[in-house]
């Protein structure tokens, strides 16, 4: 029992460790010819600035939150009983 034990957390870590290094940072993301940020760039960047997308992303996060509160809300009201 030890053994498989000790074998499917060896899968596993494996697999994490294969998830990790797939979903890191892709290069080939960046588009032709623009290179890799250069130093004086990385340097001046504030770390509150945000990524492109991330305002309509957290738009549609809180528009979740808020329905899924709601609902929440529903399902324990006694309106309906």
């Amino acid at each position: 029992m030890r053994t498989a034990r000790r074998t499917a957390a060896a899968v596993l870590l494996t697999a994490l460790a294969a998830l990790a290094t797939g979903c890191g940072h892709d290069d080939a993301a960046t588009p032709p010819g623009a290179g890799s940020p250069s130093a004086t760039a990385i340097s001046t960047a504030t770390s509150t600035s945000a990524p492109s997308g991330y305002a309509d992303m957290k738009k549609k996060v809180d528009a979740a939150e808020s329905a899924a509160a709601e609902a929440d809300r529903d399902a324990t009201s006694d309106a309906d009983k």
